[in-house]
């Protein structure tokens, strides 16, 4: 399956403005006029966008590229990766290589600790992981930055790291942001199914979806982080959110449930300001009465789902800072009128 762009060609922030906006099939002068404002404003207000892509099912109604790149970039997704994660945990459930979701899982993770496994792990299952509910001792903030994080990165085998986490047992089943969920979901990924996560969706994920220029970092025991690390470009970020749209079907195959997907993008967690609702692995949120489900990393590395417009709206960022701004403005302006009004 190929995007078809429409009208509105791509073009990075140092070229000339299109000089007229002709409709699309799906989509009227007046709408495609406001895209192209979400465009112009995100040159006078986004000095670190990288990207901003809107697609409504195959069609590509706009594609922007700025700082001098093009569409073969790869963007470093942060923490976009545990949605794509996601993803992919519902490929191999699909293809029956997952225990069922409340199923301990810590025999699995044996090899790893010996004998000296907190018996607290034999409560956790994957229901836990993938909505972050595990009640590892973990601190995370408001803006969901990770004060133990760089201890995770630093050390020489992470899954030992994470191994020796103290489980607060009165937290088990209470939301809490850990990156750690996240890269024990690649760990146990591995030890299912005998491949890293970048190989398993070389095979069945990326493969089915024609995405061949990626790279997928790993820790320092090989495992494929779980919760950073994937760099993809723009038009496969939104390849990816059409799959969610489809319902887990890419070109008349089915690779994953719908069932899972539903489940992922449903909302979960209490209201955290500036992000919504957690899922299981994906935010969820309303944008001018409007529900969607997004993956969002640090910097505003974002695939917007939104399945009542039919939609996916993808931004990429500079990923490499302490402050940025997120494009949600954006979709409150411009983008979601365009699209509901269409």
């Amino acid at each position: 399956m190929q995007f078809i762009r429409s009208s509105i060609p791509a073009v990075s922030a140092a070229s000339p403005p299109a000089a007229s906006l002709r409709s699309s099939p799906a989509q009227s002068k007046e709408d495609l006029e406001l895209l192209h404002a979400a465009d112009e404003e995100i040159g006078r207000r986004f000095p670190k966008m990288n990207s901003f892509v809107v697609t409504r099912q195959e069609t590509i109604l706009i594609e922007r590229y700025y700082n001098g790149l093009d569409l073969h970039e790869l963007h470093d997704l942060r923490s976009a990766t545990k949605s794509i994660l996601s993803i992919l945990l519902g490929v191999a459930s699909y293809r029956g290589e997952l225990p069922p979701l409340d199923a301990p899982f810590a025999s699995s993770l044996r090899q790893y600790a010996g004998r000296n496994l907190d018996p607290l792990w034999e409560q956790l299952t994957l229901r836990h992981l993938l909505t972050m509910t595990t009640g590892f001792c973990w601190k995370t903030g408001a803006k969901m930055g990770e004060a133990f994080i760089h201890r995770l990165h630093q050390s020489r085998s992470w899954i030992k790291y994470i191994l020796h986490l103290p489980i607060e047992k009165h937290n088990i089943g209470t939301f809490q942001y850990c990156s750690v969920d996240s890269h024990l979901l690649s760990i146990l990924l591995t030890e299912w199914t005998g491949l890293s996560a970048a190989d398993y969706a070389e095979k069945y994920l990326f493969g089915p979806l024609g995405i061949q220029n990626y790279v997928w970092k790993a820790s320092p025991e090989g495992h494929s982080m779980g919760h950073i690390g994937l760099h993809l470009t723009a038009l496969d970020m939104a390849k990816l959110g059409l799959l969610c749209l489809q319902r887990g079907i890419w070109e008349g195959e089915c690779l994953l449930a719908a069932e899972w997907l539903k489940r992922s993008m449903t909302p979960l967690s209490a209201e955290i300001p500036g992000y919504g609702r957690y899922g299981e692995h994906w935010w969820t949120a309303k944008v001018n009465g409007v529900p969607y489900a997004y993956a969002h990393g640090h910097g505003g590395q974002q695939i917007n789902v939104i399945p009542s417009l039919d939609a996916v709206v993808v931004f990429t960022a500079a990923s490499d800072l302490n402050r940025w701004k997120n494009p949600r403005p954006l979709l409150e302006k411009y983008i979601m009128p365009a699209l509901k009004h269409s």
